[in-house]
């Protein structure tokens, strides 16, 4: 029998990191007025994203403390326009961490109710129904292929 899989978890996010994630998401996908959209930091989809951060969490919290050393000071206490040129310059000078945040940020604003209507979603889950996918171009996988085998049986 296997040992079970450790999972890197953090405890939940403390107010500072909140607001640190708050503020570093609303950046990342403000609220649009012209779609009546709201941005990543509405209260349901940050609530949505800080209780999914599962196995991403310690990570986030390292990118968060990471932000927060950037700007010399809470990210969240900036005002918008410092918080924006400071995340510009934070995805330049730290793009792992930039790009952690980015991801864990879209996973959970494109499965919001009112962001899959506005893209003309049906609203549900991709699972069990799936969605249709247009054929690509199968030719952009003849590098993984020609790697050859890359796992072991289990």
């Amino acid at each position: 029998m296997h040992e079970p899989i450790a999972i890197d978890t953090a405890p939940p996010l403390d107010p500072a990191q909140r607001a640190c994630l708050r503020a570093i998401v609303a950046q990342i996908i403000p609220a649009s007025r012209e779609f009546d959209l709201p941005g990543a930091d509405d209260d349901a989809i940050l609530a949505d994203l800080v209780a999914t951060l599962d196995r991403d969490g310690a990570a986030v919290v390292a990118a968060l403390a990471r932000l927060d050393a950037f700007a010399g000071a809470s990210f969240a206490s900036l005002d918008a326009a410092r918080q924006r040129e400071l995340a510009a310059r934070f995805r330049q000078a730290e793009p792992a961490h930039a790009d952690l945040l980015g991801a864990v940020t879209v996973r959970c604003y494109y499965r919001d109710d009112r962001v899959m209507r506005s893209l003309g979603m049906e609203v549900r889950p991709p699972y069990p129904q799936g969605f249709e996918v247009d054929d690509g171009d199968w030719s952009l996988l003849e590098p993984v292929r020609s790697r050859g085998r890359i796992w072991r049986e289990a």
